[in-house]
């Protein structure tokens, strides 16, 4: 399948479901109006679904990385979390920390890559698994998501906040912490952002907006990265950025013109490489700067 010859309409519909929006029969139902060509509903799905294996960058063995799997206590969220600890190999001395954020899928391979990735810029990466209380991540994104709409997302919140607390006194960090989310961790971000004074930056992707009553607690530096279709989140965008302006808070937005949600995981065919490339790059020199 090329992606040029794919209705646009069919990537929102796979939005809407993976985000609850719709059930499995409804997009099912909803997708048959897209097979045509000879493109089958089951092949239009198969598309669409994510490839960890053929799209990972940075593998588990990578000798670049010394990476680990680590549990941490979470007393006001799921009381005990499980996150992949990754440390750039060779490193003696402090550096700075980066909380990775996983979607609503839990601590899946995609997000384990993109956590070597900040390793390997220089930096000590911690990808906690919100889905721990229920046994982590379990293989798949459908159950995935299945089980993360089990937890209260206030105590997921809370599991992140408990993993900046062990990021910011673990012996190879230096204090000096961001946090990077995407989709529900572009919104946990933005709240870990409103919610933890010593937190210095903040780079959510496509991420549901802090409450505008949060907004004047920002300490952090924030840098706003948005699809240009994503109805559900970019709804909220003027609202945020003008609060944002008028509590004077240390933020840019950027907006990534014919992207989709989801646009930076190079798992699924929403994927654009020249935004993801631009986006981490820039995303990765926000961090190196605010946390000098």
């Amino acid at each position: 399948m090329n992606k040029a010859d794919i209705n646009p309409t069919v990537f929102e519909l796979y939005n809407d479901y993976a985000h609850n929006r719709i059930s499995k029969e409804d997009f099912t139902d909803r997708l048959s109006a897209y097979a045509t060509n000879g493109w089958t509903v089951p092949a239009l799905i198969s598309y669409l679904t994510p490839d960890y294996i053929a799209a990972i960058q940075v593998k588990a063995d990578d000798p670049r990385i010394v990476s680990s799997y680590i549990t941490y206590p979470s007393p006001k969220g799921g009381g005990t979390i499980k996150a992949l600890l990754c440390i750039p190999a060779g490193n003696t001395g402090k550096l700075p920390g980066i909380i990775v954020v996983h979607e609503n899928r839990g601590l899946n391979p995609h997000i384990e890559d993109v956590a070597r990735r900040a390793a390997l810029e220089g930096f000590i990466s911690l990808a906690p698994d919100a889905l721990s209380p229920l046994g982590g991540y379990p293989g798949n994104d459908d159950d995935g998501r299945a089980l993360h709409s089990k937890r209260d997302p206030k105590e997921m919140l809370e599991d992140f906040i408990a993993g900046f607390t062990y990021l910011q006194h673990h012996a190879n960090c230096n204090g000096k912490i961001g946090v990077v989310g995407f989709c529900f961790g572009g919104w946990i971000s933005n709240m870990m952002a409103a919610r933890i004074p010593e937190l210095l930056a903040a780079a959510p992707f496509y991420g549901m907006q802090a409450p505008l009553e949060e907004v004047p607690a920002i300490q952090a530096a924030l840098q706003l990265h948005y699809a240009a279709s994503d109805a559900s989140i970019n709804a909220g965008i003027a609202a945020y950025e003008k609060a944002l302006q008028d509590n004077d808070k240390d933020f840019v937005v950027y907006h990534y013109p014919n992207t989709h949600h989801g646009f930076h995981n190079d798992t699924t065919p929403r994927y654009d490489k020249d935004a993801a490339v631009l986006a981490w790059t820039r995303t990765i020199t926000f961090f190196k700067k605010k946390l000098q």
